[in-house]
């Protein structure tokens, strides 16, 4: 039997997970890892950890179902994304921490540079906006902030990478200085429609493309690794989301997924040609096979399972994450709390990094159950916002479904809020580790073991369709008043 190893290195946790020639899930290993905060709004992790943990759980993985490397056809990697990691070309060591996708200490930077006018050619060129989120100004910040970083960098001593470029690296012991188009597409510094890093934004942000990778199709030769035993190749790389678009089988326009982990990051597929969003959606690679270019609009929530998260460790008003459904559908219908979770800034539709989260609508009587439904329903507001922008910009009909997948996702109750509010199908599939299948897939295609796109498709089952159940009068006086917090907290 053929087996194939998915490593989902996440932004909590690294995960190694293995799939039998059938694409059914056999074994998995994960392991945390450390979050430094530095500063308020700052998000750090050490490459290092990053590395040793994943490095340790595929071995484990594979020790736990006696899988030897002869039996693997390859390796899949998908990764958190935007996450900026800047390394040392002879050593491999990383210069700084790796800054997180969620950090925003480079927020006054893309303001400098969005009053000196260039965010649209940018977006013109990236599909994205100036946000502290991508990769390109904190790849500026490492070499303008730690000594000698830039001078190094003109010389061809640095390199960058996304995690998956630095995690292949390290798996093929500097071989490969490599990345994918959607890994690309999250930097600021890839055009998307020409599929080239772009010299012009490079120059812009000081950013030598000396240090930047090569960029491949999602499903190609990425390299050889020696270090689990045996020659394995590494044949799948696609980020996070994307990969998770690809486990729903979201193959075809108009098909939308939402993944609701850390973030909440939600793609629809818009085909072979890119929509310019004019509701501040990003436009992005979906996928890249055979040299052909998918597109994808999509919606970035910052957090999301964060703020339950939140609830558990901030507040401490849980013990587990599933108890704050249990404890939502106990809270007191006649209060209206309305949690804005921007505590890392508010991403799509709205771009505000600065903004910072706040409550309203509390009374005497409000605890531990509203909040708790609060919190759930903010993520469900959140994703209208999206839901609407994109449905405005592709020009799709009322009769769209989504697909969802996440650890929030197994909630019941909070599924059938999503549903409530959208007023729309939410379709939830049997096999919910669509982002490490998705990564798998596109390794398994490669290496010959899996179906083709057509055939995989055929493989997605549904566990439970979600129909809305909320009279559109209570939906729309709910979402109201999540737009009039938005507003305030906005303001403030």
């Amino acid at each position: 039997m053929s087996y194939i190893l998915a490593i989902d290195q996440g932004t909590t946790s690294s995960r190694a997970i293995l799939f039998d020639d059938k694409m059914a899930r056999v074994g998995t290993r994960q392991q945390e890892f450390t979050q430094h905060f530095p500063q308020a709004g700052w998000v750090e992790h050490d490459p290092e950890e990053i590395w040793e943990t994943t490095l340790s759980v595929c071995r484990e993985v594979m020790t736990a179902q006696g899988v030897g490397p002869e039996q693997i056809a390859g390796i899949g990697i998908t990764n958190q994304r935007e996450t900026t990691v800047v390394w040392d070309r002879s050593t491999g060591k990383p210069i700084h921490n790796a800054i997180v996708w969620q950090d925003r200490r480079t927020a006054q930077t893309c303001e400098r540079l969005r009053q000196a006018g260039c965010e649209d050619d940018i977006t013109a060129q990236t599909g994205l906006l100036l946000d502290p989120y991508f990769s390109g100004t904190k790849v500026k910040w490492i070499l303008d902030t730690v000594p000698g970083a830039r001078d190094r960098a003109m010389a061809g001593e640095l390199l960058f990478g996304t995690i998956d470029c630095f995690l292949i690296w390290r798996l093929t012991e500097g071989q490969r200085h490599v990345t994918d188009a959607t890994n690309a597409a999250r930097t600021l510094l890839f055009d998307i429609h020409t599929g080239q890093w772009s010299a012009e934004i490079c120059d812009l942000l000081d950013v030598p493309m000396a240090m930047l990778p090569e960029v491949q199709d999602c499903a190609a030769d990425f390299g050889l690794t020696t270090l689990l035993g045996g020659a394995i190749p590494i044949l799948g790389v696609a980020g996070d989301q994307q990969a998770a678009t690809i486990g729903q089988a979201c193959f075809a326009p108009g098909m939308m997924k939402s993944t609701y982990g850390t973030g909440c990051f939600a793609l629809l597929n818009t085909g072979s040609e890119p929509v310019t969003s004019k509701n501040r959606m990003l436009t992005t690679v979906a996928y890249q096979l055979g040299g052909q270019r998918t597109y994808a609009l999509e919606g970035s929530i910052f957090i999301a399972g964060a703020a339950v998260q939140w609830l558990r460790d901030g507040l401490g008003i849980i013990e587990t994450a599933a108890q704050s459904g249990e404890l939502a559908q106990h809270a007191d219908p006649a209060q209206s709390v309305v949690l804005v979770p921007a505590f890392t800034g508010l991403g799509a539709p709205y771009w505000k990094p600065d903004c910072r989260g706040a409550i309203f609508g509390m009374t005497r009587n409000t605890g531990p159950a509203e909040l708790c439904k609060a919190t759930l329903e903010s993520i469900a507001y959140q994703t209208r916002d999206l839901w609407q922008a994109m449905q405005s910009d592709w020009g799709a009909d009322a009769d769209m479904i989504l697909r969802v997948d996440g650890g929030m996702s197994a909630s019941d109750w909070a599924m059938q809020g999503l549903a409530d509010l959208l007023g729309a199908p939410v379709d939830r599939p049997v096999m919910q580790e669509t982002t490490a299948l998705g990564a798998a897939w596109l390794a398994g295609m490669q290496a010959g073991v899996y179906p083709d796109q057509d055939g995989f498709s055929q493989t997605w089952a549904l566990d439970q369709r979600f129909s809305p159940e909320m009279p559109s009068e209570d939906r729309d006086a709910a979402y109201a008043r999540w737009q009039r917090a938005v507003q305030a907290a906005m303001s403030f």
